[in-house]
């Protein structure tokens, strides 16, 4: 049996990172990371610390990056997904496809946090990208 545990960031598309890391450090005067590219998940990411979660920043990273498409889409950003822990990410995984919960690769992979992560289908949850990170 595995459980689902706390909120660990909400992402946000943004069109311009540079002023989106300007406005939660310098106007809202919150602690931001450093930008690190993913190449694996063709992002930039960079962190916003608020205490009880985080913000996740999301810039494209290369043409096949999956935040372009959503921002040609939504040209001023937007949230895209929010991330919750799992204890254990494979036992999650198994019981949510057997719920017909489908999840947008077969296997988990590594995130920004260096844990396993796995996508659920926006269309099995409310219109919502849930991403699973296990903790």
């Amino acid at each position: 049996m595995w459980k689902l545990g706390r909120l660990n960031h909400i992402a946000i598309a943004v069109p311009d990172l540079e002023k989106a890391i300007s406005l939660y450090r310098d106007v809202l005067g919150a602690r931001v990371s450093d930008t690190v590219p993913l190449p694996d998940h063709g992002v930039y990411t960079v962190f916003v610390e608020l205490g009880n979660t985080k913000l996740e920043l999301l810039y494209p990273l290369g043409e096949k990056s999956p935040i372009s498409g959503f921002l040609q889409k939504n040209k001023a950003g937007g949230m895209h997904h929010i991330c919750i822990e799992v204890d254990d990410i494979k036992a999650a995984i198994t019981d949510l496809k057997a719920k017909k919960i489908r999840t947008l690769s077969e296997e988990p992979r590594i995130g920004a946090h260096g844990k396993p992560v796995m996508f659920l289908h926006p269309k099995d949850c409310d219109g919502v990208l849930v991403e699973l990170e296990e903790a």
